[in-house]
């Protein structure tokens, strides 16, 4: 089933805006590691207060998590970047710069600043924001946790006055994440200070049970919450592995939930992941792969990362702009039976931009022993060349040029494609003046053009935008042999043998 996310577009559109016109009293608006660790002159901008960094083991990733939180004195760069006597020496000079917006020092600029280790130390300027850490630490199970033994005995007490239920805002984010009421869970203060606590939850019949019987991601969640609602307005939230111990939906709750707190508390939360589910409720803007020391920006999925890493066996990688061209290639490919299932990778990378990076990378890369094409869309303002392996799509935008090339077939009087199309559409052929009319009505009344498949498969009979797409498409692949040969020709001249 297609992925639904509770937070509406015109949310998401909003915090867009908020980061641009850099409405934030405190917030971290770029950063560039120049060097550290593998990594030179690369610059991550963080577009949307919600940023996700994906990559392959050793890519980067935690790196750039760390450069995040040293831009804070509150945060200890050991943490990150730990020096071992003299293995550690390439730390000599490493660099962080920062742009940052911290309206108590600057009301209406964003201001720069710097870290850098030098002589044995770093040094950083006084910069002051809440910042809270989630390491990977945090699914250990309560009956692995050393200030946790104590509780684990029959002799264990507590008194009353040691329990605290949990605010309204931790049972209603919790329980949407994790699927189950936790409107009777509450927390046991284990020592005089408060900061050992145990869990403790409640079942349906009303009987108790301890944290010692969670399930390790379900005490995350909820201890994670729990510290980031008490955290302040304008707030940074760092977290490694954001999907360790959560199922997919979880995951994807947990991401949707952390939107919604950034919005509410003005905050912005990077998070670490290997997962696709944790990307899906986020904009292409706000998700960055960190591969081999190099940062892109886009929303690149894991499947991909192994291709652009060359850990897949293929004949050629192709990248292109969106869904419809991966259709598109997919399509055109279908058709000649000479080439292998699985020998070509096609991914779509959401973005002009983010797909002639990719494919430059790629091709730059020695250890990768596929080469990559980029087709990017005929109205894309990125410049195409052979040299390069950037090639464009015919027409300018996509799903209109399909759309009148294949109205064009059913317009013929003489040789009309009309029935064809019907069959294709999932329609009887008997119902070939019908369709007509209605694909050529939305054509007549769509505004926007990535909508028109959707339209027409509505006012056909509920058929899906997909099956329209591809019906559109294999016809205009059947029918215009002369365009979708070329592509074809580029893309096998281009496969290693």
């Amino acid at each position: 089933m297609e992925y639904q996310s509770e937070i509406r577009d015109s949310e998401i559109n909003e915090l867009l805006e908020k980061v641009e016109r850099r409405n934030y009293g405190k917030y971290l608006l770029k950063l560039r590691l120049n060097p550290i660790r593998g990594f030179e002159d690369q610059v991550i901008k963080f577009d949307f207060p919600v940023t996700a960094l994906i990559g392959p083991n050793g890519g980067g990733k935690t790196t750039v998590l760390g450069a995040a939180a040293c831009a804070y004195i509150s945060e200890k760069p050991s943490r990150f970047f730990s020096k071992s006597g003299s293995l550690d020496n390439s730390m000599q000079n490493w660099k962080i710069l920062y742009e940052l917006i911290d309206r108590d020092i600057n009301a209406k600029e964003s201001i720069q600043r710097t870290a850098k280790f030098k002589s044995y130390k770093w040094y950083r300027d006084n910069m002051s924001r809440t910042v809270s850490i989630f390491g990977v630490s945090r699914t250990v199970p309560a009956t692995e946790r050393n200030e946790m033994r104590k509780c684990a005995s029959t002799v264990f007490k507590y008194d009353s006055s040691q329990v605290e239920k949990f605010n309204d805002l931790v049972v209603s984010a919790a329980s949407k994440v994790l699927g189950k009421n936790l409107s009777g869970y509450s927390q046991i203060k284990i020592d005089d200070n408060g900061r050992v606590t145990l869990l403790q939850g409640l079942t349906d019949n009303n009987i108790s049970f301890s944290e010692f019987h969670f399930g390790a991601g379900e005490s995350s969640v909820i201890r994670m919450i729990m510290k980031i609602e008490s955290l302040d307005e304008n707030s940074l939230v760092l977290i490694e592995e954001i999907e360790n111990g959560l199922h997919p939906i979880a995951t994807q709750r947990m991401v949707e939930y952390l939107i919604d707190f950034s919005k509410r508390k003005k905050s912005q939360v990077i998070f670490t992941t290997h997962s696709n589910d944790a990307l899906l409720p986020l904009p292409p803007k706000a998700i960055w792969a960190a591969i081999n020391n190099t940062l892109f920006q886009g929303k690149l999925n894991v499947k991909s990362l192994r291709t652009i890493t060359g850990q897949i066996e293929a004949s050629l990688a192709i990248f292109v702009e969106d869904e419809f061209a991966k259709m598109w290639i997919e399509t055109i490919v279908s058709d000649d039976s000479s080439i292998i299932e699985n020998s070509l990778e096609i991914h779509a990378m959401a973005g002009d931009g983010t797909a002639v990076a990719i494919n430059k990378y790629h091709n730059d890369d020695p250890s990768v022993k596929f080469k990559s094409i980029c087709i990017i869309d005929g109205d894309s303002k990125q410049q195409d060349s052979e040299a390069d392996k950037v090639f464009r799509l015919p027409g300018e935008s996509p799903e209109k040029y399909i759309y009148g090339k294949v109205v064009e077939l059913i317009s013929n009087p003489n040789e009309t494609k009309i029935g064809e199309l019907s069959l294709l559409l999932q329609k009887r052929y008997e119902d070939s003046n019908f369709v007509e009319k209605k694909i050529k009505d939305v054509g007549i009344t769509c505004r926007d053009y990535h909508l028109l498949f959707s339209q027409i498969g509505k006012s056909i009979g509920f058929i899906s935008e997909t099956v329209v797409k591809s019906a559109f498409l294999h016809l205009w692949s059947r029918y215009y042999t002369d365009e979708s040969g070329k592509i074809l020709s580029i893309i096998k001249n281009n496969m290693t043998i």
